[in-house]
């Protein structure tokens, strides 16, 4: 019983698939943690880039005014 208690001791298979799971885990984390805090950021610069778009002037109706 003592020796496979031993041998269960130094048996290191398994270890680098725990380490692995860890940092995916960590990883995982650390992108929801980003994204959650720039989320709203992002969002309201998108809304203000697309209004801004929205109200441009086109090339194309420059064009059309500056002629007549």
């Amino acid at each position: 019983m003592f020796n496979f208690i031993k041998n269960f001791k130094r048996d290191e298979d398994g270890a680098v698939t725990v380490d692995f799971v860890v940092v995916t885990a960590a990883v995982v984390g650390l992108g929801i943690a980003v994204l959650a805090t720039l989320a709203d950021g992002v969002i309201d610069t998108a809304v203000k880039v697309g209004n801004e778009l929205e109200t441009k002037t086109t090339a194309n109706e420059y064009k059309a005014v500056t002629d007549n």
